[in-house]
C-alpha cells in the first residue's frame, strides 16, 4: 500500500467532498447464484446487499427454485450453455472488481464458472459453498460436492462455509472451537486459499456468535509487497476469530447469501479506492480494506439486518437490507479465542465533553494529547498550562534501563504538575514507573498480548489508548477494550512512516459511529493548527494528538490554548 508520509497538510482539503466523483461509480460485483422466487436468499439477496453496500449488482442465474418462506417446491439447475452465455455477455460490457459464487447444481455449471475464473484476471472471488440447508438437508450431489473442491476452492479467494457445511466438507462434526480451527485447516488443505467458518449455525452459546477466519497467505502491504508487517491480531494467516451479538430470531433466510455477497461488495469498495491514483484523495480505512475487513463489514451487515428482520409470510422472514455498516452495536470485535469470553475493560476514560451529570467520578481525556520525545519538551508542557494529557515517545533507544531512567524523570515532571502521562509502547517502564497509561499500535498491542502483558496492565490500572488504521485494527481495538481508540493519519504527515492512507474526515465520522459512545475517539496525523483541528472535532474526534501543531509553533503556549479553544 502506499505511504501516507508524503506531504504535511497546511490547510485540511475539503474532505467530505473529495470523493463525490469517484463515489458516483459503483463498483461491479456479480452474483452466481441460484434464484429465490420468495425474494429472501440467491441472487434477490445478494441484489439487494451489493446495492446497499454502494455496489452495482450483476446476475447470472444458475437455477430457478420454487419457494416460499415455508420451504422449496421446485428447483429447475440452468443449462450450463445458457450460464456460458451470462456471462460472457456481461464481460463484454460490464467487468467485475469481484464475484460472488452461490447454488451451482451440476459438475457442468462447476466446469463454466471455474473456466470464467480461469479467464478473469485481480477479481476478487467469493465462492458460498450452499451445500446443506438449515434443516440438515444435503443440496449438492457427491459429484458436484467434489467438482467444486476440485475445480473452485482453488480458485476462489475466499470460501464461506456454515458448520453444517463445514461438517460436510471434513466428515467431523464441530462440536468444539478447537474442532472448527481443524476444520478451517482442512480446508485449506483441500486447496482453499482462505475460508470463514461462519458460527451462526452454534447452539452453545446464546450471546455471541463466532465466526473462525483462516488464510494460506501472509499478508503483506496491499500495493507493496517489499513492505513487511510485524503481525498483527488481524493478520489472516494467523487465523481470527470474529465475535458478534447475536439475536434469538427465526427471521435469518438467507444470511450466508447476504454475507457473502457483502463481503464481495466490501472488498470491491477497496479496490476501487486503490486504483484512485492521488494518495490526498483515497481514504485509508477503505483503500486498506483486505480480506478480513471485508468479513468484518459483511458480518456487520449481517447481524444488524438480522435485528431488523421480519415475518412476511408463514415461514421464517429474510434478513432486513439497512445500510453500509454504521453502528457500534453490530460491529464484530476480534478476540484471541472465543472460549475467554468479553474481556475485562481498561481504566475507564470519557470525553472531556462527556455528560457531566453521568460521568463525575470519570477520568475526562484531555482535549489535546500532545506527543513528545524528549525530557525538555516534557518539562516545557508542564510548566505552560492547558495540558492534562501528554505522550511520550522514546525513539531510538533500545536500552531498557535507558528507557526506564526517560519515562521516570518524565513520570516525575508530570505528576508535579497534575499532568497524566502515557508511554508509547514500553509498557514494561511505564508500569515501574507508575505512569498514567499506555499507548500501543497494532503490532506492540500483538507482542504484549502474547506476552500477558496486557492482564499485568489491566491489575495495575493502566489505561490504555490504541491506534486504528483500518477496520480489521478497530475490530482488534474495540475486543481489547481500551480506555480511548485512536485513527490516523487523518491527513498526510511527515511526523511518521505509516503504511496506510490518509484517512480524511469521512473515515473519522464512520468511526465514531462504529466505537461506542463512551470509549473517546482520538484523531492523530496532519493537525497541524487550531482550524484543522475544529474540524476534526465536528467530524466526531473528542481529542487530538499533535506533534508538529505545538512542537513546530512559534509560540507553543500560545497553540495550546488554540487548540483547546478549537476542541470545545
Amino acid at each position: 500500500m502506499m505511504s501516507a508520509s508524503s506531504a504535511s497538510s497546511t490547510n485540511a482539503p475539503n474532505q467530505l467532498h473529495q470523493h463525490q466523483q469517484n463515489l458516483h461509480t459503483r463498483p461491479i460485483v456479480y452474483s452466481i447464484a441460484g434464484s429465490d422466487s420468495g425474494g429472501g436468499a440467491g441472487i434477490q439477496a445478494d441484489l439487494l446487499t451489493m446495492h446497499s453496500m454502494h455496489c452495482h449488482g450483476c446476475s447470472a442465474i444458475t437455477s430457478l427454485t420454487a419457494q416460499s418462506s415455508v420451504g422449496v417446491s421446485s428447483v429447475h439447475v440452468l443449462p450450463a450453455s445458457f450460464l456460458s452465455k451470462q456471462l460472457d455477455t456481461l464481460l463484454t460490457d460490464l467487468p467485475p472488481v469481484a464475484i460472488k459464487i452461490g447454488m451451482l447444481g451440476s459438475t457442468e455449471l462447476v466446469h463454466v464458472v471455474a473456466d470464467t475464473l480461469k479467464s478473469l484476471k485481480d477479481v476478487f472471488t467469493v465462492l458460498d459453498p450452499v451445500m446443506v440447508s438449515t434443516s440438515g438437508h444435503s443440496l449438492m450431489e457427491p459429484n458436484v460436492q467434489q467438482a467444486m473442491i476440485d475445480d473452485l476452492f482453488p480458485l476462489a479467494d475466499i470460501v464461506t462455509p456454515n458448520q453444517l457445511e463445514a461438517t460436510a466438507l471434513c466428515g467431523v462434526k464441530l462440536s468444539s472451537f478447537d474442532n472448527v480451527e481443524q476444520a478451517a485447516r482442512d480446508i485449506i488443505k483441500m486447496g482453499a486459499r482462505s475460508v470463514l467458518i461462519k458460527g451462526g449455525h452454534a447452539e452453545d452459546d446464546e450471546q455471541y456468535a463466532h465466526d473462525y477466519f483462516l488464510a494460506s497467505f501472509a499478508e503483506e502491504s496491499l500495493e507493496d509487497s517489499s513492505e513487511k508487517r510485524e503481525p498483527r491480531l488481524c493478520d489472516a494467516h494467523n487465523g481470527v476469530w470474529l465475535r458478534s451479538p447475536r439475536y434469538k430470531t427465526d427471521n435469518t433466510h438467507g444470511t450466508g447469501c447476504t454475507l457473502s455477497s457483502a463481503m464481495a461488495s466490501a472488498y470491491a469498495l477497496g479496490e476501487r479506492e486503490r486504483r484512485i491514483q492521488s494518495v490526498e484523495h483515497r481514504r485509508g480505512a477503505y483503500s486498506s480494506i483486505d480480506i478480513v475487513d471485508a468479513c468484518l463489514l459483511a458480518k456487520a451487515y449481517v447481524t444488524a439486518g438480522i435485528l431488523a428482520s421480519t415475518q412476511l409470510g408463514r415461514g421464517p422472514g429474510p434478513v432486513a437490507h439497512t445500510n453500509f455498516p454504521n453502528t457500534h452495536q453490530h460491529y464484530p470485535t476480534i478476540v484471541q479465542h472465543p472460549s475467554a469470553g468479553e474481556s475485562p475493560p481498561f481504566r475507564r476514560m470519557v470525553a472531556h465533553n462527556a455528560d457531566t451529570n453521568t460521568n463525575n467520578d470519570v477520568p475526562r481525556l484531555g482535549r489535546i494529547l500532545p506527543i513528545v520525545d524528549s525530557i525538555d519538551w516534557v518539562e516545557r508542557l508542564c510548566t505552560m498550562g492547558g495540558v492534562t494529557d501528554m505522550q511520550l515517545r522514546i525513539k531510538h533507544e533500545t536500552s531498557h534501563e535507558a528507557i526506564l531512567r526517560t519515562v521516570k524523570q518524565a513520570q516525575e515532571l508530570c505528576q508535579a504538575a497534575n499532568v497524566r502521562l502515557w508511554i508509547n509502547d514500553h509498557w514494561q517502564a511505564a508500569l515501574e514507573a507508575k505512569c498514567y497509561g499506555v499507548h500501543f499500535g497494532q503490532e506492540d498491542l500483538y507482542k504484549c498480548m502474547k506476552s500477558g502483558g496486557l492482564n499485568e496492565l489491566r491489575q495495575h490500572n493502566l489505561a490504555l489508548g490504541i491506534s486504528t488504521h483500518s477496520f480489521g485494527e478497530l475490530a482488534v481495538a474495540l475486543g481489547v477494550r481500551p480506555s480511548y481508540v485512536s485513527l490516523g493519519p487523518i491527513f498526510c504527515t511527515t511526523s511518521k512512516h505509516v503504511q496506510f492512507d490518509p484517512q480524511g474526515l469521512d473515515v473519522l465520522k464512520t468511526w465514531r459511529n462504529l466505537i461506542p459512545p463512551d470509549i473517546p475517539l482520538v484523531a492523530i496525523g496532519g493537525i497541524n493548527d487550531a482550524e484543522i483541528a475544529a474540524q476534526v472535532r465536528h467530524a466526531g474526534a473528542d481529542c487530538v494528538a499533535v506533534i508538529g501543531a505545538i512542537t513546530q509553533a512559534n509560540d507553543a503556549a500560545v497553540a495550546v490554548a488554540a487548540l483547546n479553544k478549537a476542541m470545545v
